[in-house]
């Protein structure tokens, strides 16, 4: 008999980033397992998928965001109620690493907190030979923010099931009632 959707962890995660980074292809490919070439600039979607993680199941709930820039004020519902944030940038651009590191202080700030469960990702791995950000600097960039760090290509299917395994275990490890130290405080409203 299959699990009924109460017996789930539920988890909602929030795919932020600058406009065109591959935040919907990525969503995209681990929901559907599809990759479009061509799509209509998304406004905001929400999709849910069950998954396994660490012999647990969990029903994420996934909200793709439009694009961020700098200037766009951090909506409330990209930090209160999120347990986990997916943080995407293309490897072609570096601006849009720029523009993760802004995003991240943005929820900080608006969640008045020193630490996030987050996973930063280079989207667009295919790409190699456009790369504007080297994977070195991005991921001492993740480390910097005690954030996981990948690299992926949602074209290719690489690495997109490891985004959001990363992010339950960014999300777990702050709020396992076994860990030694107390849980950072977090941004969740009941």
């Amino acid at each position: 008999m299959a699990p009924s959707a109460d017996s789930f962890k539920k988890r909602k995660i929030a795919v932020l980033g600058s406009r065109s980074v591959g935040k919907s292809s990525l969503v995209g490919q681990f929901i559907d397992n599809e990759f479009k070439e061509s799509y209509y600039p998304t406004i905001e979607s929400s999709h849910q998928k069950t998954v396994k993680h660490n012999g647990a199941e969990y029903m994420l709930n996934i909200i793709d965001t439009a694009g961020q820039d700098e200037y766009s004020p951090l909506n409330s519902q990209h930090a209160i109620g999120i347990h986990g944030y997916v943080l995407v940038y293309s490897i072609t651009s570096r601006n849009t690493l720029e523009m993760v590191k802004i995003v991240y202080e943005k929820i900080i700030d608006f969640c008045g907190v020193t630490d996030i469960p987050c996973v930063i990702v280079g989207a667009k791995s295919d790409l190699t030979q456009s790369r504007q950000v080297d994977s070195i600097e991005a991921e001492k960039t993740a480390h910097e923010m005690n954030a996981a760090w990948v690299e992926t290509s949602a074209k290719n299917n690489v690495n997109v099931d490891k985004v959001f395994d990363l992010c339950l275990g960014e999300i777990e490890k702050r709020t396992s009632p076994t860990q030694s130290e107390p849980p950072t405080k977090s941004c969740t409203v009941m």
